[in-house]
């Protein structure tokens, strides 16, 4: 073991010392015996390391764990200077690694104790270092070697470079200070002492207030005695003459060391006053901004160095001042009711400590750049910054003639609009009292309630065509979208699902047809998965709208849709977000009445070529429908914001960092409130579990979700049936009807998927949704309640359905989603349904046979049929697993129907057969009995909603 020196006398006592370093910097050091096979305790040593070490009062503030001390790397090497060390003391290594840190901290002793070590400090990326020579000299004031011990190097400059940052640190230096502080340590400042006294001679620097009438500061040195709480300063005759010849008799012998305190004063702040010098004990005046500049920089960074600074007492304790803002608004029209686009006049009042203020006084302080400001017989410091916000805000309503609408919406600063914190401190009017606020004349106010909180909207007429009856909400959101139109705003309708939002957009394109007499047409986009949806949906409830559906490999394109669209006039544009986004090039320069976008979420990625495709459609008003809580979604919201209102949100990046960042990582409560209020006139969402609404909700709600074939399933299912078709005309009566059952499964399980009829092994999950629409609008819409915290029920007849299911959920949803079948032991099938009934998992898989009866399964309040049985009781009782006694919450069941094949057709069927006694239709047996012009327009595929 090397040893790092003899010991300097025979009365000296050697400890062992073993080190580790257990976090960068941070050492643990233990005391050992002599034969190093047992830790002593801190006690029996501890004192005699700190033995004149006053900074941690001896080691009593030290942090001692168990037989151990945890030293900084700045406070080990501070123990083994010689300053203050115990002279009887020798601390040695207990390992090799521990010696070559001792001897290391001892070698550079004569650095860490020297302004010397300043001159070999270097600045680089990793900040703060020190560059040492390779060859040292007790006349350089380096390391000396310690021979016959080794002293490593590379140890040395890591012990300087660490213990350096750290007392730095500690004193509250921040690292883009130290380059400018390199001076003052080489000129004496270095090393770092608490308190810079000369003897029983301390030197000061006052910053003393603006007299009454005044409003310059005084700052200048002054002198004290340390037994002495009496401050000197030179009298006034004498201010100018140098430091040694002002000083009292007493205090001569100090005058140089005086004068070096103060030059290091000088160099520490920035002081730009003609005339000054460092033999001249200070004495200057200075105005706000300098004091604002020393308070917030210069003070902190003396007082960390050890130099005394004395400030008012009611400076130290003060408070930042709040000042009230109040603005009376006033529409300048004379119409009863105000408009977006009416001129508004202001009245400004403000406040400060309860005292009024002046709108020229307010002026006037921001001109002078004002912090501390007394009103009355009391000093106040107010945000210089946030005052003069304050008067731009004034100089633009005044020279912009701000309307409405931009008072509304417009950017405020956040100080501004942010609420005031809830502090225990504040007192309750305090609290109550906004720094910021709008008092609005009653119409005014009203149309802000209007947009606020949709209430009171001007009463509009249903369409007469419009083939239902609107729901009072349903009627509510109708009038909302006429509103919004008539604001130029666009909107967001975000109602939950299964509440109407398309009868409600139905009815608004009506208004624009029949009521505005807008002939332009409106575009609505939307997946292909419910395009064939809309199709129904106008026709059912909007017969006498011309619409027409820009979809498929044989659609209208370039001048041939243009001419289209001007010589048929069609009111409404069916189209789906890929096609958009191929057909862009001629799309934009149409102008739209409407532009709707269904299923809104779908341009979440603002950067794929879909959603930039959007955004270049130019239409008078743009509404988004959205049955997803997006307040939820923040990139959703930007995106769909960015549609409605382009730039009302920002750029994405500065969203990101105003919003996203503060809401999804600190969660921070006030940023949500913000961002509520901003979105919030724009955006109608109503839920279906809100008893205030009055939503006048049936209990069951059922709904049709028709679905177009992809070309590879028309083709197979076309071929299938010309083949079968063509063998059923040799068949008997008997062996007909056992084929037409036959070729019905065949067909339902084509519908559902082409892997199913084929019977070819899974792909992924992806691959196996594009293939079937049928297959993504259940997955999707399965997943949109998951996400909605809900559950569902799935009935389909065929394992093969369930099973490709269950693989799309477990890669989609990573959810383990149960299959129960005829086939599955009671036991376990009592054991699935307990734990659904349970919230266990949120999807349920049932073979439509299986689970039809019997069960109770009322934690669902959606119910999805993949596919259709022939008879409606089957139907129903399944639907009457979640549908019955027990369940409390609304349900809503949706059918899957691809559109134009025999899904479709047997639908319509057994809705025209509806009038027929139930014995009639029992079965699937009623299809037999179908003559064969039936059976062969049953059959044949309507070609015209094949996917492209």
């Amino acid at each position: 073991m090397i040893q790092s020196g003899p010991l300097t006398s025979p009365f000296t006592k050697a400890i062992q010392l073993q080190l580790v370093e257990h976090q960068p910097g941070i050492l643990t050091v233990e005391a050992v015996s002599q034969d190093r096979n047992t830790t002593l305790p801190v006690v029996t040593w501890g004192h005699l390391l700190f033995y004149k070490y006053e900074t941690n009062f001896y080691g009593l503030r030290s942090t001692i764990e168990n037989d151990s001390i945890i030293l900084t790397m700045s406070e080990f090497l501070d123990v083994l200077s010689p300053k203050f060390s115990h002279p009887f003391v020798h601390f040695q290594g207990a390992n090799d690694e521990s010696e070559k840190l001792i001897c290391a901290a001892r070698a550079v002793q004569q650095l860490w104790n020297n302004t010397a070590l300043w001159d070999y400090a270097v600045f680089s990326e990793k900040g703060l270092e020190f560059d040492l020579p390779s060859s040292f000299s007790k006349d350089d004031h380096v390391i000396t070697s310690f021979q016959p011990f080794t002293v490593d190097l590379p140890k040395c400059v890591e012990l300087l470079n660490t213990a350096t940052k750290q007392k730095l640190l500690f004193a509250g230096l921040p690292s883009e200070e130290i380059p400018n502080l390199i001076p003052f340590f080489k000129n004496g400042g270095w090393p770092l002492n608490n308190e810079r006294t000369i003897g029983d001679v301390r030197v000061s620097l006052r910053l003393s207030e603006p007299e009454d009438g005044r409003e310059i500061w005084l700052l200048e040195t002054v002198i004290s005695s340390v037994k002495s709480a009496k401050l000197w300063t030179p009298p006034v005759r004498k201010r100018h003459l140098s430091i040694k010849q002002v000083l009292p008799t007493k205090w001569e012998a100090y005058s140089e060391e005086i004068e070096l305190i103060q030059k290091q004063i000088f160099e520490l702040i920035k002081l730009d006053h003609p005339g000054l010098s460092t033999d001249v004990l200070l004495h200057v005046e200075l105005e706000d901004p300098e004091v604002r500049e020393l308070l917030r920089n210069d003070f902190v960074k003396l007082q960390a160095l050890g130099f005394d600074v004395i400030l008012p007492g009611w400076l130290k304790e003060l408070k930042q001042a709040r000042m009230r803002v109040r603005v009376s608004a006033t529409n300048q029209s004379t119409r009863k009711v105000a408009g977006l686009d009416d001129i508004l006049t202001f009245k400004w009042n403000l406040s400060l400590g309860g005292s009024e203020i002046s709108e020229e006084q307010f002026r006037q302080m921001v001109n002078e750049n004002r912090e501390f400001i007394r009103v009355g017989s009391e000093w106040f410091r107010i945000d210089a910054e946030w005052m003069n916000s304050i008067r731009e805000l004034m100089d633009k309503a005044e020279e912009e003639n701000w309307t409405v609408k931009e008072l509304l919406f417009r950017e405020l600063p956040e100080e501004l609009v942010a609420p005031v914190q809830d502090d225990e401190d504040l007192e309750d009017a305090e609290r109550d009292d906004p720094l910021f606020a709008f008092e609005m004349q009653r119409s005014l106010k009203t149309y802000v309630e209007q947009l606020q909180d949709k209430q009171g909207l001007p009463q509009v007429t249903v369409p007469v065509s419009l083939q239902t009856e609107l729901r009072p909400y349903q009627q509510e959101g109708f009038e909302w979208l006429v509103f919004m139109r008539e604001q130029r705003f666009g909107a967001i309708l975000a109602d939950d699902m299964g509440l109407g939002k398309t009868v409600q957009l139905i009815s608004y394109v009506l208004h624009t047809v029949e009521t505005l007499g807008d002939p332009a047409p409106t575009i609505i986009v939307c997946p292909t998965s419910v395009l064939g949806n809309w199709q129904k949906e106008l026709s059912r409830f909007a017969p006498i709208l011309r619409v027409h559906t820009h979809y498929s490999s044989s659609r209208l394109k370039d001048e041939t849709f243009r001419n289209y669209l001007e010589n048929e006039k069609p009111h409404v544009v069916l189209t789906t977000y890929g096609t958009i986004s191929q057909d862009v090039d001629f799309l934009e320069h149409i102008h739209w009445s409407t532009i709707v976008l269904d299923e809104a979420q779908n341009i979440k990625n603002m950067q794929t070529l879909q959603s930039k495709a959007i955004r270049k459609l130019d239409g008078t008003h743009n509404i988004a429908l959205t049955g997803t809580p997006i307040e939820n979604r923040l990139s959703e919201l930007w995106a769909i914001f960015d549609f409605i209102h382009k730039g009302y949100l920002g750029s994405f990046g500065k969203f990101q960092e105003q919003f996203i960042l503060p809401i999804e990582r600190d969660e921070s409560e006030q940023h949500k409130e913000i961002l509520r209020s901003k979105i919030r006139p724009f955006l109608l969402r109503r839920t279906k579990n809100d008893p205030n609404l009055n939503l006048d909700l049936p209990d069951k709600l059922e709904t049709k979700k028709f679905c177009p074939l992809t070309n590879e399933q028309a083709a197979l299912y076309e071929g299938y049936i010309q083949d079968t078709l063509s063998q059923i005309e040799t068949m008997n009566g008997f062996e007909k009807k056992g084929r037409v059952l036959q070729m019905l499964s065949k067909l339902k399980q084509l519908c559902n998927h082409p892997a199913l009829y084929l019977k070819e092994s899974f792909e992924d999950a992806q691959s196996m949704m594009e293939r079937s629409v049928k297959l993504k609008s259940i997955v999707e819409l399965a997943t949109e309640i998951v996400e909605n915290g809900e559950q569902c029920l799935i009935f389909t007849q065929y394992i093969g359905m369930g099973n490709l299911l269950q693989h799309c959920f477990s890669e989609i949803l990573d959810v383990d989603v149960p299959f129960l079948t005829g086939s599955m032991p009671k036991s376990q099938r009592d054991s699935l349904v307990d734990a659904f009934q349970m919230g266990e998992f949120p999807i349920f898989l049932l073979s439509l046979k299986a689970g039809g009866t019997g069960l109770n399964l009322t934690a669902a309040t959606h119910v999805l049929h993949a596919d259709r049985w022939w008879n409606p009781a089957v139907e129903n009782q399944a639907t009457d697993r979640a549908y019955r006694i027990g369940q409390t919450q609304f349900v809503q069941v949706h059918k899957f129907i691809t559109i134009g094949t025999i899904e479709e057709k047997v639908d319509k069927m057994i809705e025209l057969k509806s009038a027929l006694s139930e014995e009639l239709i029992q079965s699937s047996n009623w299809l037999t009995e179908l003559q064969d012009e039936e059976l062969m327009d049953l059959l044949t595929l309507d070609t015209t909603m094949i996917r492209s």
